[in-house]
């Protein structure tokens, strides 16, 4: 057996605190500290070229980083459902990675599964060093404790599939396959992604043309499930600025077999930072200009002693683009020690379809 299989140890008691983390209000200044300084640090520039499987893998050097899949499925009775996997890496400080339990390096990681009468979640925290979690680039594996995002056999360093997923909680477990004939998509412009009109900015690509097939087990009924899924890649030392809040972020499958990502950050001023890609049935990802798009919530849901906008309208004439989403579940609230809203939404306009929407800040 793999050893790192054996080193599968409960969760740290008290998650966040034992590993040196303060739990704040929300998982966008909190679990990195996004609106601190950044010294010490890799920068994110524009310019770089990516490499592939290279930058499937780990990025030590910066300060955060995360593995991110949600999928948009239906069970065998044609019923709605949802599932999202999603691995983080904080570096507690800069400097050459130590090895063992001296690693600076702290993973995170969240799952969860929602359908239109539940939504059920589970948090994991670990350690570097030790083999507990990590990512290797090839062969291709994220892993922390149990939980897997898996490359099999004859796996696409450009496409990113066939990949196995599996994660589980007390109440619920899932493994999924997920396919794609596609290449993976840099996001912003060829992979820079701008957070604000400063120097905030990440890395960042997708894969929005996976396939899934597989099972979801809730309270110990297994059901079969298909559907589509998608998966973002992130790094960055700075990607919020201090006077940032929280962000709005959409992933969307359109009809039309489109794609649009969208996310809008917050500011203290009550102005925003609007951004995304419009991404074509072929591939080919164009940015979208921040003028150019309007969200606006229209229906709001109170959970945990928060008001969130559950439901929006989305509008970029130049697309000629205006969606209403709705939540499958508005109480999709991942009570993590680091808390925010993430779950699937459907819309319908101009344009019909199904994605996810996460929420953070609130």
């Amino acid at each position: 057996m793999n050893d790192r299989r054996l080193i599968s140890r409960r969760v740290f008691t008290g998650g966040a605190a034992l590993l040196g983390l303060r739990p704040r209000h929300s998982l966008a200044q909190g679990f990195a500290g996004l609106g601190e300084k950044a010294d010490g640090f890799a920068a994110v520039v524009p310019g770089k070229i990516f490499s592939f499987p290279e930058d499937l893998g780990s990025h030590p050097d910066y300060r955060i980083e995360w593995w991110y899949i949600t999928a948009n499925l239906v069970d065998s009775s044609g019923a709605a459902c949802g599932v999202q996997w999603t691995l983080f890496r904080q570096a507690s400080k800069p400097g050459p990675e130590q090895q063992g339990w001296a690693s600076q390096q702290i993973w995170m990681g969240h799952a969860a599964v929602t359908r239109m009468d539940l939504h059920r979640f589970s948090e994991k925290f670990a350690r570097g060093g030790i083999g507990q979690a990590g990512v290797n680039a090839k062969p291709f594996e994220a892993w922390i404790d149990s939980w897997e995002m898996r490359g099999l056999n004859g796996l696409n360093d450009r496409t990113v599939a066939p990949l196995e997923l599996t994660a589980s909680g007390a109440d619920f477990s899932y493994a999924l396959r997920l396919g794609a004939d596609r290449p993976l998509v840099l996001q912003g412009d060829g992979g820079y992604s701008k957070k604000s009109e400063r120097e905030q900015a990440s890395y960042y690509f997708s894969q929005p043309f996976f396939t899934a097939t597989g099972r979801i087990t809730i309270d110990g009924k297994p059901v079969e499930v298909s559907g589509q899924a998608w998966l973002d890649r992130e790094w960055s030392s700075q990607p919020l600025a201090s006077d940032q809040t929280g962000w709005d972020w959409f992933s969307l499958h359109l009809n039309t077999n489109e794609k649009l990502m969208l996310f809008r950050l917050r500011q203290n001023d009550g102005t925003d930072y609007a951004s995304g890609n419009w991404i074509s049935p072929a591939g080919t990802s164009e940015p979208i200009a921040p003028a150019q798009i309007k969200m606006t919530p229209t229906a709001f849901t109170a959970t945990e002693a928060r008001r969130l906008p559950t439901a929006w309208r989305i509008e970029i004439p130049t697309r000629g683009l205006a969606i209403e989403t709705t939540a499958l579940n508005a109480r999709s609230w991942m009570g993590t020690s680091f808390p925010y809203w993430e779950g699937p939404i459907r819309f319908a306009g101009s344009h019909n379809g199904m994605g996810y929407l996460e929420m953070t800040g609130y």
